[in-house]
């Protein structure tokens, strides 16, 4: 394991090093965003009454309007303030969508980072060292971003820990999911040990795309990644909240570390 992920930004039950091997995709464990769950017990205990999942989606929204006050965006005088407001975590994740270098996608990024201890490996270029200029410019995109509006990493733990309760409440009896990355080369990948022909252990950057539709990875590349991916490692799926608020079929957005990889070559 390199210092990579060794950061000391860490507000997690587990070490940034147990986070990112391949033991703990193997064998996860919850993992826990400190006081995250206690800050935002008014909100799981609401959901707790309510069966329907499109209608908890509507309510985790609701709550964030209100917790972080983005419906009061043109009331703003400034308009630094009315954009600080309107920019809320659905920008970051439609940020995410459009291109997983961007400005906002450094911010989630980042939020891994702060969070679990993760740090980049890719962002427009490989990252190679937290003391590189690669580094340096993903950290200049993440302050850009959070600029961008108001206590953005406060919204973004609350929607890990509203995906994770959903995903146990949808999967109890799950513990991974089974999904593909379409890729043309290994340019953003770091290959660790060869496991077989067609086997591989990777690093995967601190946060990734991908899909639960075999077909649709094929989209995206001319090879594609099958893995085995803990429900814990899956920071946003499509279909957690309405349809109205956020659309990208089957895609996920999975924090990484070392995944054992089968790779699938087209014909």
């Amino acid at each position: 394991m390199t210092n990579l992920y060794s950061t000391s930004m860490n507000r997690c039950n587990l070490p940034s090093w147990v986070i990112a091997s391949r033991h703990y995709n193997r064998h996860p464990k919850v993992l826990e965003i400190q006081g995250v769950r206690h800050n935002g017990r008014p909100l799981f205990d609401k959901l707790a009454g309510q069966d329907d999942p499109e209608i908890r989606g509507a309510l985790f929204h609701d709550f964030m309007d209100v917790r972080f006050q983005l419906h009061q965006w043109q009331q703003e005088e400034s308009p630094s303030s009315r954009k600080s407001l309107k920019n809320s975590y659905l920008r970051f994740l439609r940020g995410w969508l459009f291109d997983s270098n961007s400005i906002e996608a450094a911010v989630i990024k980042g939020w891994v980072e702060s969070r679990l201890g993760l740090a980049p490996t890719f962002h427009h270029e490989a990252i190679n060292d937290i003391h590189s200029q690669a580094y340096f410019r993903y950290t200049i995109d993440r302050m850009k971003g959070s600029a961008r509006t108001s206590a953005i990493l406060p919204q973004l733990d609350l929607l890990y820990e509203f995906v994770q309760y959903e995903l146990a409440r949808r999967l109890p009896d799950q513990t991974h999911l089974t999904l593909y990355r379409g890729i043309y080369d290994f340019a953003e990948h770091h290959v660790i040990e060869q496991l077989g022909k067609n086997n591989c252990l990777l690093r995967l950057n601190c946060l990734n795309s991908f899909t639960d539709e075999f077909e649709k990875a094929w989209e995206f590349g001319s090879r594609v990644l099958q893995t085995e991916v803990p429900l814990t490692k899956v920071f946003f799926m499509s279909g957690i909240l309405p349809r109205s608020l956020f659309k990208g079929e089957g895609e996920l957005m999975v924090i990484g570390g070392e995944f054992e990889v089968k790779v699938l070559s087209g014909g």
